[in-house]
């Protein structure tokens, strides 16, 4: 290979470096090669066509994921500032044949998959991230081999990596080509560096072993220069006179492979912000592609783009602040002794001068600018999943933005556009595909036309998608199919109760049927009442949802008021001795069943409720039950109004009279007061009870008693616990007399008489 090793131009960059897609773009220029190598998998060279379509804009990321487990994937993020976005693009601008060289994908996931069953084994991943490749983050010092830019920046005096690089090739705009000097500073560290783990010393070989083959095979289909655009770190593995291919071939033979599939997906900046694809996280994307896309005056441009950002947010920028932060951060480049102001310099000039020292406002500049969200675009033509398809169609259909930035959406479900749009993000949530959280108390409040969601689109969501194609290929069907799976495999009842609240919230009718036959087949043969306890609330929840979306629930309220009943015969057996975190749970669950018997009374009469009344009635006089539960109950009573506040005071006195210890009585305090204040601001008798237990309380008792007390009464409002303060201070003196009103003016009086009769229509 020697007399071919002139014909190799070797490029070293830095994965997501605007100096070195600009330093790339100008070699290519000169040496016009005759075919281009990229590092990325080599099996994605098909897709390398779609480089030259319109439709495909960065940021982007090839995907590839294995065909019989799509959860298992792997990323190679690309944006308009990488150097190997901007070599396919001129290759496809030049009609120069472009490849990729590294390791083919299907090796990339049979080597990940074996690492995650290795470190399911063993409990530990030996693997790591290749933050050497680009030589972005800074690593150990005391190791050149997690970070080759850090040794070189030392060597260069610099005590910050990313300040040594952005001075030497990011800030670069005369686009002289760094490369031979960064190979030959690269070969001098790999020559020092500490030896790799054994694994992770083959799978580097292995890599470079692929890509010298990939290098031979092009320099014998091509006559002219063949262009290398790589990490760094390999650029000597590539450069000069090759090994023999035997030795290559013989470390790359019997390599594990995995059947996969291979496709474009949008990306977004602020996943480029993180350490992924190449192992070449950026803090900055924002910034760079400025860098790359304004390459004149870029810190006046910058600063301009900055006051902007400001302004619309209502803060006073002018230009002449604009003037000054440029002249500020030109200072500071000069002082430091760069070539020109970085990101540093035009940072603290926008803090000191635009934002005049406010953190808050140079956050909003960070998050628009710095990192600067921004999503990528893929052609139809590169090849979707039905899903993904359907779901793309349907979004425009119901005017939602696929977008990158979080978006508050409120739903009215009486429209059916809204109702459509609701459907369709708890489909995806059944799905697992998380383009949209909706708010919890919006889902289970009592009002129900109203939805809050928070949108916000991830790249990542693509492998959700894949991964959910197999359930079908509309979002509906897949939706369906899954749910009624879930429904059918379920081991406890409130699992299938949940997926029958899933089924009315996407409205998927078509999956109703099953769901409601696991549901009754699974309700008839589950005797623990703590689970039918727990599955009533949200079955009694889906019922509501025929009120807006028209679902027919009959047979939903059968089910819903049998298991009322089986509550209601087994409860007081199960509330029986019950330690402390047995009773707590037990609280809750009684909470939910009296809210759910309430809200399913106001659908399917008052028996069931009436019912459930009567079975806490019976249990408020056990003297078994726990305190926690005791108190709970009589509170419950209370607010139904099946017990006087007379009566309540009474019960109160006699349980904080008697009982083994403080805590016991403080537990059922707890209970009774658990949740509001109001009835002890609002019943004088009451508190002035609790007021004297706890003034008798002897100092040990008081202690133990203290963090119960205190728990309780950390649960009440701010304006409760101040009314409560007010109150306690009034007790033991009399109310104030009110005023002796003055006599009534009967004139006057009946002027507004007659006002207000006019305005009922009444009689005048």
């Amino acid at each position: 290979m020697s007399a071919a090793a002139g014909r190799v131009a070797v490029l070293g960059i830095r994965h997501h470096g605007p100096g070195s897609a600009r330093s790339v773009l100008a070699e290519l220029d000169r040496v016009k090669p005759a075919i281009i190598l990229i590092e990325g998998p080599a099996d994605a060279d098909p897709l390398l066509a779609l480089a030259a379509d319109p439709g495909l804009r960065p940021p982007v990321a090839l995907l590839a994921y294995a065909a019989d487990a799509p959860r298992l994937s792997a990323f190679w993020p690309f944006a308009v500032f990488s150097p190997e976005w901007q070599a396919l693009t001129w290759a496809a601008d030049h009609d120069v044949p472009a490849r990729f060289c590294d390791l083919p994908a299907s090796m990339v996931l049979a080597s990940q998959a074996a690492r995650e069953d290795s470190a399911a084994e063993d409990g530990a991943d030996e693997g790591g991230t290749d933050e050497a490749d680009g030589g972005a983050g800074p690593g150990s010092a005391a190791a050149v081999r997690e970070d080759p830019i850090g040794a070189l920046a030392a060597a260069a005096g610099y005590d910050d990596p990313e300040r040594w690089w952005d001075d030497v090739i990011e800030s670069r705009l005369d686009g002289q080509p760094p490369f031979e000097a960064l190979t030959e500073a690269m070969a001098e560290l790999r020559a020092r560096q500490p030896p790799w783990p054994p694994a992770r010393q083959q799978e580097e070989d292995r890599r470079e072993a692929h890509m010298r083959q990939v290098l031979r095979a092009a320099l014998k289909q091509a006559d002219g220069t063949v262009a290398v655009v790589c990490g760094a770190w390999h650029a000597p593995a590539l450069a000069g006179r090759l090994p023999p291919a035997s030795a290559d071939a013989a470390l790359l033979r019997g390599t594990r492979r995995r059947k996969t599939a291979l496709t474009w997906v949008p990306w977004t900046h602020s996943r480029l912000a993180a350490a992924s694809g190449y192992g070449a996280g950026i803090t900055s994307p924002g910034w760079y592609h400025h860098l790359f896309t304004a390459p004149d005056h870029p810190v006046a441009r910058w600063l301009t783009r900055v006051a902007g950002v400001l302004r619309a947010r209502d803060l006073p920028v002018s230009s002449a602040h604009v003037i000054e932060a440029v002249r500020l951060a030109e200072a500071l480049a000069a002082l430091r002794g760069r070539p020109l102001a970085g990101l540093a310099e035009v940072s603290e000039a926008t803090r000191a001068v635009l934002c005049e020292g406010d953190e808050v406002a140079a956050g909003f500049v960070t998050a628009d600018l710095v990192v600067g969200e921004r999503l990528g675009t893929v052609p139809d033509s590169a090849g979707v999943v039905p899903l993904e398809a359907d779901l793309r169609a349907q979004a425009r259909t119901l005017r939602l933005k696929i977008d990158p930035l979080d978006r508050d959406l409120t739903l009215d479900l009486r429209k059916d556009t809204d109702r459509r749009r609701s459907a369709l993000l708890h489909r995806l949530a059944i799905l697992g595909i998380g383009w949209g959280s909706a708010a919890q108390d919006s889902v289970q409040s009592a009002g129900t036309f109203r939805e809050t969601w928070k949108l916000r689109w991830r790249p990542e969501l693509a492998v959700a998608i894949i991964d959910a194609a197999q359930w079908g290929t509309t979002v509906a069907a897949a939706a369906a199919a899954r749910v009624t799976g879930q429904a059918r495999t379920a081991r406890e009842l409130p699992a299938v109760t949940a997926a029958v609240e899933s089924v009315l919230l996407a409205d998927l009718p078509e999956a109703l049927p099953a769901v409601l036959a696991a549901l009754g087949d699974k309700a008839a043969r589950d005797r623990d009442v703590s689970r039918l306890m727990a599955a009533l609330p949200a079955l009694v929840r889906a019922l509501r949802y025929g009120d807006v979306r028209g679902t027919d629930t009959g047979a939903l309220s059968e089910v819903a008021g049998a298991l009322v009943i089986r509550i209601c015969a087994g409860l007081p057996a199960a509330v029986t001795s019950l330690a402390d975190d047995a009773a707590a749970a037990m609280k809750t669950r009684l909470d939910g069943v009296h809210a759910a018997v309430g809200l399913y009374a106001q659908t399917a009469g008052e028996a069931e409720r009436d019912r459930w009344i009567a079975v806490l009635a019976g249990l408020a006089g056990r003297r078994d039950l726990h305190g926690l539960l005791a108190g709970r109950v009589t509170r419950i009573l209370v607010d139904s109004q099946e017990l006087s506040q007379a009566e309540a005071a009474g019960r109160f006195a006699a349980h904080l009279s008697v009982g083994p210890t403080a805590a016991d009585k403080a537990a059922w305090a707890e209970g009774f007061l658990a949740g509001s204040g109001l009835l002890l601001v609002h019943d004088r008798d009451l508190l002035a009870v609790l007021d004297d237990w706890v003034a008798g309380l002897a100092d040990r008792d008081f202690l133990d008693a203290l963090p119960l007390l205190r728990r309780t009464f950390a649960g009440f409002s701010a304006g409760e616990r101040a009314n409560l303060g007010a109150a306690v201070r009034q007790l033991g003196t009399a109310p104030p007399a009110a005023a002796a009103a003055e006599p009534a003016d009967e004139q006057r009086a009946a002027a507004v008489l007659r006002t207000v009769a006019a305005i009922l229509g009444g009689p005048r």
